[in-house]
């Protein structure tokens, strides 16, 4: 049965895959899959509202596990259903990450009184949210970099509150108990009221009071256009322009001079009705019907939409991550047992992990309309897939596991920093104006970061070189020579493609801001990673460094690489620069701590670190 193990590692892998494809089961009557293919327009892009509910509240929560009053677990989109359509019910769910005690004792808050000591409902935040708005604009006029761990939470709390706020008018005003019953009795009062406005505006009084009525439900859908977030009513048939969709305050808005109410916030009205009501068959009907129609009118949105909302149940970046590790612990165990059987099967997981990620990519591609790399999130997905492309080479001609193990670590590495800046907000943002080009981020962006992907590969090679032979007694001289050359390959390949990268970079800028080069911080940073490349193949071809030499100079390649990645966009000036983030900013110090201690160990001749070892061991 040993020979059959890769095949049956492959198989199982497979499974996995093609269960996460399967749409989710639901807990609940209510058919939120499909209303979660909804699409909404935000922030400049079509989504579903299921990736608004994920969206959201991640920012606002940090994860997307939503605890009620009463103790169960619902899904986002659950969430997102009671915050548009039961506003009071959602006050009462602690969504509002708060981890600083000066900002609990401002909003009067004990962490007892919190979901974990750090997760508080907006009902709790209410009494106190004028004092937190006074607070956050003081914080205003305070530069990024010299704010306090104090006024730096306030100003995140007050963000928070503000997009609950806006989901919150989305869809209806929050103090109606029955909207649908308004908007109906509206639309009947309207030609009377119409008339009565026109009247009025003409000095007449003949109708004050159906005037008075009209203004004041005016009042209210001018509300919920300024603060509504979500531009839930699409254009007419045919029109593609995304800044013709409209958000329900809007859309009701019009109805003084249409003299009817759009159908569209009718149908969210009526979803809000029986919602509240408990009243699943009747959503599900309304769902159905309102589904059916914007598929007629909306194809591309709703084709985009569908598939959006099937990625992000199916979360290959997710299944990525576990494959990863499992072809990580495999390689490992090759080097103990059964070396051919386990290798093999770490191999094939690794593949697996490669084509769920790949796939991955390639959707967030199609959705967006954009090459692989756009942003921080995207870079990270664009290096771990590079890198692992790379092991995935290196273990088909070495077979020593080698290019399992470093691609177990780097692909998940690289998912797991990927997880962190989700949680910032939607990932296929808008692009900037200046970085609005599929040419060059299909050409600079992407050679460059080839050239981050094969720089940590290089380093990571490097510290299993390092390890083994510090930590085991499994480096013999062939397993030495075989890293040796893959270091030695892959920074080769580096250097072709961060010099070339740059170079591109340096047109780029030239094109945008009409100069090659200036010197900004991003830029010394590719400029680094090219001239250490070539201080590591001056070093080697000159004989002043040897292998383990050499291998600690991989090592402050992760070094030079990460801080061109992640440190420059944290100095806060520049470009390039993309704001400070305090936890990045620890996780850099950590990895840059972790890099210089093998650096050191690095420097211990390995007949004196196995000598003192096997003393060790004896005694």
């Amino acid at each position: 049965m040993k020979k059959f193990l890769p095949l049956i590692v492959l198989a199982l892998g497979a499974i996995y895959l093609a269960s996460t494809l399967r749409e989710p089961r639901l807990k609940t009557e209510f058919n939120l899959n499909d209303f979660g293919r909804v699409p909404v327009l935000v922030n400049g892009r079509i989504k579903p509202l299921d990736t608004v509910a994920r969206t959201s509240i991640l920012a606002i929560r940090g994860n997307q596990s939503i605890k009620t009053p009463a103790g169960s677990y619902i899904t986002p989109i659950e969430w997102l259903g009671d915050v548009l359509f039961n506003p009071a019910k959602a006050d009462t769910y602690k969504v509002f990450l708060i981890e600083n005690h000066e900002v609990l004792d401002l909003l009067k808050l004990t962490t007892e009184q919190g979901d974990g000591g750090k997760r508080f409902s907006y009902e709790q935040l209410r009494p106190q949210l004028p004092e937190l708005d006074r607070q956050a604009r003081l914080v205003e006029n305070v530069e990024q970099q010299l704010r306090t761990p104090f006024q730096k939470q306030v100003s995140t709390v007050r963000e928070r509150v503000i997009q609950y706020l806006m989901l919150k008018t989305s869809a209806q005003m929050p103090d109606a108990p029955n909207f649908l019953a308004e908007l109906m009795q509206f639309e009947k009062a309207l030609p009377a009221g119409a008339a009565a406005i026109r009247a009025k505006g003409k000095g007449e009084d003949h109708n004050a009071e159906a005037a008075l009525a009209m203004r004041e439900m005016g009042d209210r859908f001018a509300y919920m256009e300024q603060f509504g977030n979500l531009r839930t009513v699409p254009p007419e048939p045919g029109d593609n322009d995304p800044t013709h969709w409209r958000t329900t305050g809007g859309a009701l808005m019009e109805s003084f001079a249409t003299e009817r109410v759009n159908p569209t916030a009718m149908a969210y009205a009526a979803l809000g009705y029986s919602w509240r009501q408990g009243d699943a068959k009747q959503f599900n009907q309304i769902t159905e019907l309102f589904h059916d129609q914007l598929e007629k009118r909306y194809p591309e949105a709703m084709r985009k939409s569908d598939v959006e909302s099937r990625f992000n149940s199916a979360a290959p970046f997710y299944s990525s991550m576990n494959l990863y590790v499992l072809a990580f612990l495999l390689g490992l165990f090759s080097w103990l047992k059964w070396p051919d059987v386990l290798q093999k099967g770490a191999f094939w997981l690794l593949a697996l992990a490669f084509v769920a990620t790949t796939v991955g990519i390639a959707t967030r591609m199609w959705l967006e309309a954009r090459p692989p790399v756009t942003n921080l999130y995207s870079s990270a997905l664009g290096v771990g897939w590079g890198a692992v492309f790379l092991c995935l080479f290196l273990e088909r001609f070495y077979k020593n596991a080698i290019g399992a193990v470093t691609g177990g670590i780097i692909g998940f590495a690289t998912l797991v920093i990927a997880h962190h800046l989700s949680i910032g907000g939607d990932t296929m943002e808008m692009m900037r104006a200046v970085l609005d080009s599929n040419f060059w981020l299909a050409t600079h962006v992407v050679v460059i970061t080839i050239g981050y992907s094969a720089m940590f590969l290089a380093g990571f090679l490097a510290l299993i070189h390092i390890g083994r032979g510090v930590l085991t007694k499994s480096l013999d001289q062939g397993t030495a020579d075989a890293l040796y050359r893959m270091v030695y390959g892959i920074i080769c390949f580096a250097t072709l493609f961060s010099l070339t990268g740059t170079v591109l970079g340096g047109i780029w800028a030239d094109q945008s801001w009409g100069r090659f080069w200036g010197w900004d911080p991003k830029e010394n940073g590719a400029l680094m990673i090219v001239i250490w490349c070539g201080v590591m193949l001056h070093a080697r071809w000159g004989g002043m460094v040897k292998q383990r030499g050499f291998m600690s100079m991989a090592v402050f390649g992760n070094i030079v690489t990460a801080w061109s990645w992640f440190g420059t966009n944290m100095l806060g000036v520049g470009l390039h620069s993309y704001g400070f983030m305090d936890a990045a900013f620890y996780a850099l110090v950590g990895f840059v701590a972790t890099q210089l201690v093998f650096m050191g160990l690095a420097c211990i001749p390995l007949e004196k670190w196995r000598s003192f070892r096997d003393v060790k061991l004896t005694n």
